[in-house]
């Protein structure tokens, strides 16, 4: 997303080591869902709970393509198409998956209050931005620290909640409301 760049920037001049890497997630998590809600949810066509995961998702999938096209750049620019199709594999299987995680944890979040008031609406998003961060910093801090053997463990703790998403999923499709009969 452009306008992560210029505000990830000006991080690096305030902040340093596990508080920069924490608010590169502050930003990213936050214009993500700062940008479902000014194009997408506030929309009459966004009539149903499970419309608020599928939104995020796409969204999530959107900056991790633009994320992941930055990081494969470098790379191809110098020839180094080895290290490009390691860095592209590598960032499927974590980064780009993080982003539909965490982009879909808010998405639940806001399904689960689709009927509630405005109020707990926005209190719900909140919780599910907030728990977007703290997955999102997980995942950042226990990548850096990662060797060989325990990456693994990393793309794993991403897979489950991958898996944990799914299952959320189809219980809002459950829960949905069903038409109301005359």
């Amino acid at each position: 997303m452009p306008l992560a760049l210029p505000l990830q920037k000006l991080a690096i001049d305030l902040y340093s080591n596990d508080n920069l890497i924490m608010s590169w997630v502050i930003i990213e998590e936050t214009l993500k869902y700062a940008l479902a809600v000014a194009i997408i949810l506030w929309n009459r066509a966004v009539d149903e709970p499970i419309d608020m995961v599928i939104y995020m998702i796409t969204i999530a999938l959107g900056f991790a393509a633009l994320e992941n096209t930055l990081f494969l750049l470098s790379p191809l620019s110098t020839g180094d198409y080895m290290d490009s199709a390691l860095t592209g594999s590598f960032r499927f299987l974590g980064a780009t998956l993080l982003h539909v995680l965490a982009s879909g944890t808010v998405g639940i979040f806001l399904a689960f209050a689709f009927y509630k008031s405005k109020f707990m609406q926005i209190f719900y998003g909140m919780m599910g931005l907030c728990l977007a961060i703290i997955l999102h910093a997980l995942f950042n801090f226990f990548i850096m620290e990662a060797s060989g053997e325990t990456i693994l463990g990393v793309f794993l703790f991403v897979w489950m909640g991958i898996i944990v998403l799914f299952l959320l999923f189809e219980k809002i499709k459950q829960t949905e409301r069903q038409p109301l009969v005359h």
